[in-house]
């Protein structure tokens, strides 16, 4: 999906008028015309262009493996049920951004290094196009609900702690990840039956729902789905995430300095991971939601008007956004781990001198014996 950044003008592909020479004023203003128009937009891969997909998307495949290894050595090394059932779902998430990412993302490279679609050639029938869309569609909302999944479990097991013991298992997670996937597979699927529509999307390099020209009532519902499952399993991780920290930094306060509670820096580690997914979901998912949700009402409406080049262009602002999710969610696993975030918290210790203050209370809880040693004697 990565290599919709950048598009150019196709000189060969200019329209011809009759006694025009090589560059004429009124060919070049006609063009002009019709390419702000919004009628149609012609792809012209650069070197520039195809050289930053590449990176970006070996970026995206490096950082994805680099956190699949971390997480799976973590998870065979681990012991704590909770814990195992947090690192299968942060498993299962990375093995989904890393498929999302490369799959789609090698169709869209393909139709960027061909020159795109025209509006004139697309098939509503397209077979690639459905692929891609449908692909869009499911591995966009996979990450949200994984997301929402692990923080309601996170949140039950903060929460309620004897009540997650008995109620979440390994097996029971298992099943919990297929009807995640089985959801969204439903979800992107529904133009098979003829329930909403795939098209392809300025500049023609990529498929998505339809959201401008010739909308129907199945096009509106299909987008309001999308984007209200999305929009409501981001909502749902910030209240869970927002009730487990609040819940932790109450039970730390409460607590006497002198006890050593060692199993609650897993807690910490869990929230703070759920913290950095929750809130990379929502500055990547949100504008690409909310823009098809104005798009497709503005267009079925028909208040878009002249303005539909612009909505155009949020689309692909928001669907080139939403691709850095799938490179960025790595990164809260590779960044945000115990060992990381002990070496923050002595440096922040240091610098700050807040060895006798309130935020004392973390150490001898949040990380082990031998940190606490280090700190001592620093």
């Amino acid at each position: 999906m990565l290599a919709l950044s950048r598009y150019t003008s196709s000189p060969h592909l200019h329209p011809r008028f009759p006694n025009d020479s090589d560059g004429s004023a009124e060919a070049g203003l006609a063009v002009e015309d019709l390419s702000r128009s919004g009628n149609f937009t012609f792809v012209h891969p650069t070197t520039s262009g195809v050289i930053i997909v590449s990176l970006s998307m070996t970026l995206g495949i490096v950082s994805n493996i680099v956190a699949l290894f971390i997480l799976a050595n973590a998870y065979t090394l681990q012991r704590r049920r909770s814990k195992a059932t947090f690192l299968l779902f942060a498993t299962s998430l990375v093995v989904t951004d890393f498929i999302g990412h490369l799959i789609p993302g090698a169709l869209v490279l393909r139709l960027y290094l061909s020159g795109g679609v025209r509006p004139e050639d697309d098939n509503p029938s397209d077979g690639m196009c459905q692929f891609l869309g449908g692909s869009m569609v499911f591995f966009g909302l996979c990450p949200l609900f994984l997301g929402c999944a692990m923080a309601a479990e996170r949140c039950l097991g903060v929460t309620r702690p004897l009540l997650h013991s008995s109620l979440v298992t390994t097996t029971r997670t298992k099943v919990c990840l297929s009807v995640i996937w089985l959801a969204a597979l439903s979800v992107a699927l529904l133009p098979c039956f003829h329930l909403g529509s795939y098209t392809y999307q300025d500049p023609g390099t990529w498929c998505f729902i339809k959201v401008l020209h010739d909308i129907g009532e199945l096009d509106v519902a299909f987008v309001l789905l999308f984007s209200g499952l999305g929009l409501t399993s981001l909502a749902v991780a910030l209240v869970c995430n927002t009730i487990s920290g609040l819940t932790l930094v109450w039970a730390r306060l409460k607590r006497s300095p002198r006890t050593h509670h060692s199993t609650n820096s897993h807690d910490i580690e869990m929230v703070v991971q759920l913290l950095g997914i929750m809130v990379t979901s929502c500055i990547c998912w949100s504008p690409l939601l909310v823009f098809g949700l104005m798009s497709v009402t503005r267009s079925y409406t028909g208040s878009a008007g002249d303005d539909v080049s612009a909505y155009k262009t949020l689309m692909l602002r928001g669907v080139r956004l939403a691709t850095w999710n799938q490179i960025l969610d790595p990164w809260v696993y590779i960044l945000l781990r115990r060992t990381v975030l002990r070496k923050i918290y002595l440096i922040a210790k240091c610098q700050a001198g807040l060895r006798s203050s309130v935020m004392g209370r973390w150490e001898p809880t949040s990380y082990a014996s031998s940190d606490k040693n280090e700190v001592d004697r620093v």
